[in-house]
């Protein structure tokens, strides 16, 4: 198949209506525009419907009723827009109804800037809203990696019938690259028998909901969503190791920061420094086992991130007290350098006797 050059936040678009998304509801911010505007265009030629919602509050709602009828949908923003959906979010994993969201981040805290950011880590893996709840999040590098985790977020989302979160930033959503439609696994979705279709007179109805008042009732329901986070983080944690043999320090690193920290890699391998690069591709689960694979070559952890440091927490806990963990991040749109991340490196070398 021929490949196409296309803008990152049309390419997501275009991998969502491959992937059988039905409905979008959404509202427009910088910098995920062009993704809204190409449902718009798109989506009613593939028989789906399309709705600019009066806010980011009822669009998350929308999603919330299409989702119960068992249809594919799907939702984008940018960081402030994904912060006004968070109660409807937690309500939608409350009810066990699968829907994509996409997160094209950009600068905080408040309005920021429009600039790319990875400043949502938290707010993604952490969850924004209330309750004991948990959101699968991918973690694309490039445009093809996006299609291609966009595609497979549908069945996934449905499959545990929980919300998926695609994580990218500013890059991700304005680069072009070129991008090919693969036909992918597919995984084989249990009957949606949950969903309010109507009786037909044939059933009781169907009821959807994420209000328990029998603290025991809650209870009960949390036990249950916490063993299927628990089957989600035993299977589907996905990561890279690049350059890892024989490396004297491992640097952690995400979407499109990771492919800064490669040309800072193959810059030090110049200088005979070689360093290894851990990529959570699911940013949540966090490829925890990763870490037992790092040789005992190295000597220090490096996170390195578009944010004050957010993701640094996770790196931490999988690390496991085995070796020193730094940080190295630009924030507020600013985007670390090969040159900056090459010279962290060596300061962290040098000092590690």
């Amino acid at each position: 198949m021929a490949k196409i050059l296309m803008k990152g936040n049309e390419a997501i678009a275009a991998a969502a209506i491959k992937g059988g998304c039905k409905f979008f509801f959404g509202y427009p911010i910088t910098p995920q525009n062009e993704l809204p505007e190409y449902m718009a265009r798109e989506l009613h030629k593939a028989g789906g419907c399309f709705v600019q919602a009066e806010s980011e509050v009822a669009a998350i709602n929308m999603v919330y009723g299409a989702a119960g009828s068992g249809a594919r949908v799907m939702t984008s923003s940018s960081s402030p827009g994904i912060a006004l959906k968070q109660e409807g979010i937690s309500y939608i994993a409350g009810a066990e109804l699968p829907c994509v969201i996409v997160n094209i981040s950009r600068g905080g805290p408040g309005l920021g800037g429009i600039q790319p950011a990875q400043s949502d880590y938290f707010q993604n893996t952490r969850g924004g809203g209330n309750g004991d709840y948990r959101l699968i999040v991918y973690a694309p590098a490039t445009l093809q990696e996006a299609v291609d985790l966009t595609m497979e977020a549908f069945d996934v989302a449905d499959y545990y019938r929980n919300p998926v979160v695609i994580s990218g930033d500013g890059m991700i959503g304005q680069m072009m690259e070129p991008i090919e439609f693969k036909e992918l696994p597919k995984r084989e979705i249990p009957p949606k028998d949950w969903a309010t279709t109507g009786t037909k007179g044939k059933r009781k109805p169907n009821i959807i909901n994420s209000l328990a008042l029998d603290p025991a009732e809650l209870e009960k329901h949390n036990i249950r969503l916490k063993e299927k986070y628990d089957l989600i983080e035993k299977n589907e944690v996905r990561y890279e190791m690049y350059n890892i043999e024989n490396a004297e320090l491992v640097i952690v690193s995400y979407g499109t920061t990771s492919r800064i920290v490669k040309n800072a890699i193959a810059a030090l391998k110049q200088e005979g420094i070689n360093v290894g690069l851990i990529r959570p591709i699911t940013l949540w689960p966090f490829p925890m086992k990763a870490f037992d694979e790092i040789p005992k070559t190295v000597k220090a952890l490096l996170s390195v991130e578009m944010s004050m440091g957010q993701m640094i927490d996770d790196v931490k806990i999988a690390n496991k007290g085995r070796y020193p963990v730094h940080f190295y991040g630009r924030s507020g749109g600013m985007i670390p350098t090969p040159d900056g991340i090459a010279q962290k490196v060596k300061e962290i070398l040098g000092g590690v006797k």
